[in-house]
């Protein structure tokens, strides 16, 4: 489980084809406290670690494999070599919840309509899958690219968010553009509220 708060932003190495496509990624952290099985919420994504090593200079190089069918649901088959990624280690007994419980389970693809300055924070308009907007409400939370953030508004399969200058600064959203497409990953309370909803008017 994690937060959606970000605390690396890390960088795709390599990327090899191993029957399933294994991703190099270069990060801050230490590689001691890196187990190898350890999950790390890579933009959204829960992944394994399949092998871990120190960088000179400080930080770690890991690796971690993904099947093809992770890919076709995910922005992963978009990442290249140098592309840059929210990172987010798993949450552990006792940390702060600074965010909201998030799984890693990505549930679908939003892509980002629009980016306007709001003050100094940044306002992005974003359209969901149309499966998936009924779970996205006004207040409520998302996770975006591993990103925990509050929806400001929501008309019909498109909804708001800001980002403030920290966040913009220590995530991998000062770097986006209109027209990339973004992971997403529901508020899991929405959905068994949702779920909930529907038996009762059964």
């Amino acid at each position: 489980m994690f937060t959606g708060i970000i605390t690396d932003i890390g960088t795709i190495e390599t990327v090899e084809q191993r029957g399933d496509t294994q991703f190099t990624i270069s990060s801050s952290y230490d590689p001691a406290g890196i187990a190898l099985g350890a999950s790390i919420c890579c933009s959204g994504c829960c992944l394994t670690v399949t092998s871990v090593m120190p960088v000179d200079g400080g930080g770690s190089r890991f690796t971690v494999d993904v099947s093809a069918e992770s890919l076709s649901k995910t922005t992963l088959g978009g990442w290249r070599q140098g592309s840059r990624i929210n990172l987010e280690r798993a949450l552990k007994a006792g940390d702060e919840l600074g965010g909201h419980i998030v799984s890693g389970h990505v549930d679908g693809v939003a892509e980002i309509v629009s980016i306007a300055d709001d003050g100094d924070s940044r306002r992005f308009s974003l359209r969901a899958p149309e499966e998936l907007a009924r779970f996205i409400a006004s207040k409520g939370s998302v996770c975006l690219d591993g990103t925990s953030l509050t929806v400001n508004e929501v008309d019909g399969v498109n909804f708001g968010v800001n980002l403030i200058p920290h966040t913009l600064s220590v995530t991998s959203w000062g770097h986006v553009e209109a027209g990339d497409k973004v992971n997403l990953e529901i508020d899991m309370l929405a959905r068994y509220v949702a779920r909930l909803y529907e038996s009762i008017g059964k």
